[in-house]
């Protein structure tokens, strides 16, 4: 079967890896430079409100900014440094910004993994100071619990964790590494991820995961789920509300797992892993968006049609972890993996018909322009 999502060569290869589970991952406080926003003034969506008794926070979806495995030939032009300008202005706007880092941030060597399946099987490398790049664009954390973080093994895993904190960018969901606090005018927000796939926290064991995001919220005022869930492709554009599958992998029941973390204390439940935008719900006042697809995928993954949208999720949170509004910026990939901003507006109309196919009971509604707001 030939993968959609990764058309590439055929890598062999093999690793082995065992980890410690830690409890908890500390930090220093970051300070973030605001900026302008150049778009569509998300300031507009709730006039009445106060924006200084709010958070702001920014997510978007997978990101890999290039790879040199199993050759240069995959890295983007001019060694990558301008392909996050696009969209660092928004990204700078927010109290936190996070995404998920799809690979590993190692300049060589490593021990590429190994698949079942080669013809679906691909291995991501970034040069460490793309982790300079990341950072410059304005991003504070970092999930990395996905099915990519092991893709060069132990010396991987370690390499992209040490890399990470040396540019000041936390990181959560690995079993060496399983929750992060960042901390913005004294206000601590954490983040834990989940997945299906070795060396994370897994998305299945629903129990454990509700621990650890009631341990998080116990030394936080804000507490964010990112978890890699559910089905692959073009055509996964849709929340069963049942476990889902990829290739034979069990990638959970990702409604019932967002549902039972904001019960465990989450105020924010966000995912990836379907490499296209889902819907979006509302739960108990908790915002969750169930994938936000592709965002900066250099040179690896398919990006067209709908695998190409790169939304930019921008919420504005009451101190209690409720929604006040929010904002989805419709970005695209161009150039193998640019996010551009996009004028016909292609994540907003996706997300807006599944949000209302998908979750018609919901107690938010999505504008033509991107504006989230409560019914």
């Amino acid at each position: 079967m030939k993968n959609e999502l990764y058309p590439v060569n055929k890598l062999l290869s093999s690793f082995t890896i065992v980890f410690i589970f830690l409890l908890t991952s500390g930090c220093t406080p970051e300070q973030k430079q605001s900026t302008s926003e150049k778009k569509p003034d998300t300031n507009s969506t709730q006039t009445t409100i106060d924006p200084d008794s709010l958070y702001s926070i920014i997510m978007v979806g997978d990101m890999m900014l290039g790879t040199n495995y199993p050759s240069a030939a995959s890295l983007p032009p001019d060694d990558g440094r301008d392909i996050l300008s696009g969209a660092a202005d928004i990204l700078q706007s927010a109290d936190v910004t996070i995404g998920n880092l799809e690979g590993t941030l190692l300049n060589s060597g490593g021990t590429p993994k190994v698949c079942q399946n080669p013809e679906n099987c691909v291995a991501f490398r970034s040069p460490e100071h793309y982790a300079g790049y990341i950072k410059a664009a304005g991003f504070d954390m970092m999930n990395l619990a996905n099915n990519h973080a092991g893709d060069m093994g132990d010396i991987g895993r370690k390499s992209t964790q040490s890399t990470l904190k040396k540019y000041g960018i936390e990181y959560a969901g690995q079993l060496t590494a399983p929750t992060a606090i960042f901390v913005k005018d004294g206000i601590k927000f954490g983040l834990t991820g989940f997945a299906p796939n070795t060396g994370t926290l897994s998305i299945n064991d629903h129990t454990k995961a509700a621990e650890i995001v009631r341990a998080l919220k116990k030394q936080c005022d804000i507490v964010i789920v990112a978890f890699h869930g559910g089905a692959e492709g073009s055509g996964a554009t849709h929340v069963t509300r049942k476990r889902e599958f990829y290739l034979g992998e069990d990638r959970g029941n990702c409604y019932l797992f967002a549902h039972d973390m904001i019960d465990a204390g989450a105020d924010i439940v966000f995912g990836h892993g379907p490499h296209v935008p889902r819907g979006v719900e509302l739960y108990k006042g908790k915002f969750i968006a169930y994938s936000l697809g592709n965002f900066c995928t250099y040179g690896k993954f398919g990006l067209s049609g709908n695998l190409g949208l790169a939304p930019i999720l921008k919420l504005y949170i009451t101190k209690s972890g409720d929604l006040s509004h929010g904002r989805i910026y419709p970005y695209k990939q161009i150039k193998r993996g640019f996010p551009v901003f996009d004028d016909d507006y292609g994540a907003v109309k996706l997300m807006k018909n599944m949000t209302e196919t998908d979750f018609p009971e919901t107690g938010i509604q999505i504008s033509p322009d991107g504006k989230i707001t409560k019914k």
